[in-house]
């Protein structure tokens, strides 16, 4: 019986809260799936399972030699500033700094959604889903697809859709909303 397991079987990619059922995580996780339009919490545990993987790739590095750690260090920045997660210059300790909130917004659904391409967040998901939003003219159906820093300026309407006409009604009046959430104080 060999160690892979069976190809044909899902494995879950997230790793669950220690202690689920308190008052603060669940408040915690209740905000950011509707801060961010998440479908249900298990979307949010991937991206928690992400972030602390590069966190402890971080902290492997801390228990290298130098010459090695400045080696695989300028790799794992170097990675997450493609990622548009960090700047170009950083450092471990800013890898260390990262939140669950810096890989939300790197989501295709919220970047969608703070482009002005559509009215709210849950209709940035519906429009992913139904193909009418490509990235580097190549439509995407991933609404949870990390964008690179370099494919974040080719987000558009997919050609084939309705909606990349500069003429229909939804484009007016999506520039209508966004030009008044402009305007409008921020909620902090």
């Amino acid at each position: 019986m060999s160690k892979m397991g069976d190809p044909k079987k899902q494995r879950k990619k997230y790793e669950t809260p220690e202690f689920p059922w308190t008052k603060e995580i669940l408040d915690s996780e209740l905000k950011l799936l509707g801060e961010y339009g998440l479908r249900n919490k298990r979307e949010l545990w991937r991206h928690r399972s992400v972030l602390t993987k590069y966190k402890r790739i971080g902290i492997s590095l801390l228990r290298m030699s130098l010459e090695k750690r400045k080696i695989f260090q300028d790799k794992l920045v170097n990675k997450l500033y493609l990622l548009g997660l960090v700047d170009q210059n950083a450092t471990i300790d800013d890898v260390f700094g990262l939140s669950i909130e810096d890989i939300l917004e790197r989501r295709l659904q919220t970047i969608v959604f703070r482009m002005g391409l559509v009215k709210s967040l849950q209709q940035s998901r519906q429009f992913i889903i139904h193909g009418h939003i490509s990235v580097n003219n190549a439509r995407l159906k991933i609404p949870s697809y990390i964008v690179p820093r370099d494919k974040e300026s080719t987000i558009s309407y997919s050609y084939s859709s309705p909606f990349s006409d500069e003429t229909h009604p939804f484009r007016k009046v999506v520039a209508e909303v966004s030009s008044e959430q402009k305007d409008a104080p921020r909620r902090e």
